[in-house]
This record gives structure tokens, sequence and C-alpha cells, in this order.
């Protein structure tokens, strides 16, 4: 007999929600924890579906969330710094009666577009099936389409990482306490204090002590606060055969002719 065959039911919906930082939490709708899956799910009665829509075929599932903020692990300013953007969420119906019996699975994806006002907030599921929309085939480009330091490029990070404190900051402009390069333009600006902790920025500038970044957090940034810098790429043939020693990895098509190969040549 199934969860919702009988005249009454034992239904319960259970959530995980997991960062990419890898921080997360379990919440379930009952009024008791539940254990399912390895992971202890905590009463948080203000959470529910607003809307789950599941289709035969290849279509995207969709799901929407509505939540009172009663956990503490989940709070407005959280939210609000963008820690939770992103988040792989799974969302289970689970017999709270028998929690041995198998969970029904109703949707899994990543958290989209989140909206908070007082202590509710709401948020749309992506789910899994809105990666068949994405390009099955990379568009050939002159610059390399790998990430720097990924599967693809294969560079070894290690080394090239450095961990120095804010001494000042004036606009998108932070003063460090160290001396830095351009090898870390286009690299990761990641805070490891404060109350930005765990987020990151893209570095546009790094010159002498300044650094300058594409975007500041949404929280202030304080003297003192301590920031991994860690060295970029521009994604050129040159620099990745130079600098590198890595043009083999090379996932771009710098020679073949552009669009605008006709208006190369005199009087065209």
């Amino acid at each position: 007999m199934g969860i919702a065959d009988g005249e009454l039911t034992s239904m319960a919906m259970c959530w995980r929600v997991e960062r990419g930082d890898g921080a997360g939490l379990a919440l379930t709708n009952h009024d008791e924890a539940i254990l399912s899956d390895g992971a202890l799910h905590s009463p948080a009665p203000g959470m529910i579906p607003a809307a789950v829509t599941r289709r035969l075929g290849l279509e995207p599932h969709s799901a929407e969330i509505a939540c009172a903020l009663t956990s503490d692990a989940l709070d407005t300013s959280d939210l609000g710094l963008g820690r939770w953007d992103g988040a792989r969420v799974t969302l289970t119906a689970i017999d709270w009666a028998d929690p041995s019996n198998d969970a029904i699975q109703l949707i899994a994806g990543e958290l989209g577009a989140i909206s908070s006002r007082d202590d509710e907030f709401s948020a749309e599921l992506r789910g899994a099936a809105t990666r068949l929309g994405e390009p099955v085939c990379p568009a050939t480009s002159a610059e390399c389409r790998a990430q720097f330091g990924d599967k693809a490029c294969r560079v070894d990070l290690a080394g090239r990482s450095v961990i120095v404190r804010v001494v000042s900051v004036e606009g998108a402009q932070l003063t460090v306490d160290a001396t830095v390069d351009g090898r870390y333009v286009l690299g990761r600006l990641r805070y490891l204090s404060g109350a930005n902790c765990g987020l990151a920025s893209v570095i546009m500038g790094a010159a002498g002590s300044l650094v300058s970044v594409r975007d500041l957090p949404r929280a202030p940034v304080e003297p003192g606060c301590r920031i991994e810098l860690r060295e970029g790429c521009d994604k050129r043939l040159e620099t990745c055969q130079d600098r590198f020693g890595n043009a083999v990895n090379f996932r771009g098509e710098p020679h073949l002719p552009g669009a605008d190969l006709l208006t190369r040549y005199p009087g065209a």
C-alpha cells in the first residue's frame, strides 16, 4: 500500500538543500524530526511546496516553494548575500509513520530566483531536465572555452593562490597587505572571513597592493578581512602556451576565420 492509499494518510514532505560550499540542511513539514536517507530532517512546518508540476516526456519539471524562515540555518541575511543561489534541492514524500519505506522523489534540481519579505521567502526550483535546453555542441571561439584549472584545462592550481588581508576599501578597489601583479587578473577573489565568508568575485585588476573586483558583495567588506586571491587566465592561446605551457589542452579555434573574413581585404 502506498503512502497516499487508504482512508488516512501519513505523508510528510522532506526537503534537502545543499549549497555549493558544502553546507546544507534537511527540513520537513511534519511536527517531528524524520530520519530518511541518512539525514535527520528537522521540523519546519512553514515550508510548503506552493506548486509542483511533473510531466511525461522530456519537458522540464518545475516547482515553487514558499517558506517561513523558522530554521536558524536559513535566514534573510544568507539569502540576501546569495549563499543559497544555485543550491541543490531534493523534495521527497515520506511515510512519517514508517520512514523505513522508500521515499517518493517529487522533484530534484537547483534553486533559481529567490525573493524574500519579512520572515518569509519563496524560490523557484529548476528541475534537472532544464539542462536539456543547453547547447549540445559548443560554439567555436577564438578563446579557450575551458574553465581555468578544470578537467578540460588541466592546469595545476596548486601554488597559484595567496591569502592576504584587506587594509581598506574604496568602491570596488581593495587595498591588501601584500604585493600582487597581473597574474591575478581575471582570477578569483574569495572571502575567508567576515560577513561575506565563502562568497567570491572576479578580479579585474591587480597591481602593487591594489586589487579591483568586478562587483562587491552585498555586505560591507571590513578592514582586516582575510581573502584568497587565485591566479586567472585571459583564455588566449599565447597565454596558454607561453605562461602555462598548456597549448595541447587549449579548447578554442584561434586560427579559424571569423565572420569578418571578407572585410579584412582592401576594397572589401
